[in-house]
């Protein structure tokens, strides 16, 4: 027998948690259904600690709870948990955990969706579960799911591997060789902070990078309230190479689209840079440019 609710949510992430504030404010019930054994499992468990929101905090409230005015403009990590805690306090948010949606569909003739979960919190197969509800919310995320390519000769390497999901800091890494693969925000980032705690970095860069400020991607959003998007982009990319010079020249493939561009045709999003492209200059981080002739995965 099915279990019946009025909207379901699946996901338990930040907007996750957001639509469940929202429906709460206007007395609509709901399920909320999350993988994970915790809310917002990516930024309680899955982050760096040296980890800011990249815009400015008033981008990032949820609903109906302002961020405190006296926070910094971009909170770290820890402050943004405490935020999203106090919001499921708030709210009295009381997602069931441990549920791994496994498909959805929706019924035409009863104007419902039926939704098929796996328990899981008891590891192995787990007990399938069915739910029924006239609307339902997917806030499953773009980056739920850490990916570890296969990677030729790994089963013999002698030292540690790890996905940056598990990364927290380079303490434990002073003094040691390490080599981070892939340049996104948190590759350059991780690198930022191995290079900081005194390891011997190395990144490996398959794709062109386009480099913002957190000055310039609010610049950006503001910009395109009032110019066309390809009027923002370009004024974004001629303050991006006043700022930056050519990268090209220490090893990063230089860019033929805008940093917008290639968020909306290849997922990429531009690297918000906090302190890795002088670190780059400096010669405190090695580019290792991949031999990989596809630019964008």
């Amino acid at each position: 027998m099915s279990k019946e609710a009025e909207v379901i949510i699946v996901g338990g992430g930040p907007s996750g948690v957001a639509a469940a504030g929202a429906l709460s404010s206007l007395s609509i019930p709901y399920l909320l259904l999350e993988r994970a054994n915790c809310f917002a499992p990516l930024w309680q468990r899955g982050a760096y600690d040296r980890l800011h929101i990249h815009l400015p905090k008033h981008t990032c409230q949820l609903p109906h709870v302002p961020v405190p005015a006296d926070w910094p403009k971009y909170p770290p990590k820890s402050l943004f948990v405490q935020y999203l805690q106090e919001y499921v306090s708030h709210f009295g948010i009381n997602p069931v955990y441990s549920r791994s949606v496994e498909s959805a569909s929706y019924d035409e003739a009863s104007g419902r969706w039926r939704v098929v979960a796996r328990d899981v919190s008891k590891g192995g197969a787990g007990v399938v579960e069915e739910y029924s509800t006239r609307f339902l919310v997917v806030a499953t995320g773009e980056s739920c799911d850490a990916f570890v390519p296969e990677v030729e000769g790994m089963e013999s390497f002698p030292g540690k591997a790890m996905h940056s999901t598990e990364y927290k800091n380079g303490k434990e890494f002073a003094k040691k060789k390490v080599l981070v693969v892939g340049s996104g925000n948190s590759g350059m980032e991780i690198a930022l902070d191995l290079a900081d705690h005194g390891a011997i970095t190395s990144i490996v860069v398959r794709s062109p990078v386009n480099f913002v400020t957190r000055e310039m991607l609010n610049w950006a959003i503001v910009l395109v309230k009032y110019l066309s998007f390809s009027w923002a982009e370009r004024l974004t990319m001629i303050a991006s190479r006043l700022w930056f010079g050519d990268m090209s020249k220490y090893g990063i493939p230089k860019p033929k689209e805008g940093p917008f561009t290639m968020k909306m045709k290849y997922g990429k999003y531009p690297l918000v840079d906090v302190g890795t492209c002088a670190k780059i200059r400096s010669g405190e981080i090695q580019v290792l440019v991949s031999s990989s002739s596809n630019h964008y995965c």
